[in-house]
């Protein structure tokens, strides 16, 4: 069986709901989504900067050759 099989989710939102309360679910919900928002730009920044620097040092000449 899946670990987060549609009836484990319904379960989770249940306890959520029962220990948070109705007022306070949306409120963790949003900040919630606005972490994992700016966790998933702040890893693509990263994977641009990975990048360019990838691509940089590709570009630079080799000087370490020896005769």
């Amino acid at each position: 069986m899946d670990l987060l099989s549609p009836v484990h989710l319904v379960i989770i939102l249940v306890v959520a709901l029962l220990i948070f309360g109705p007022k306070r679910l949306p409120e963790i919900g949003s900040g919630l989504g606005k972490t994992i928002r700016e966790f998933r730009k702040s890893m693509n920044d990263i994977q641009q900067d990975a990048g360019l620097d990838q691509k940089a040092s590709a570009q630079e000449p080799d000087t370490t050759k020896q005769d």
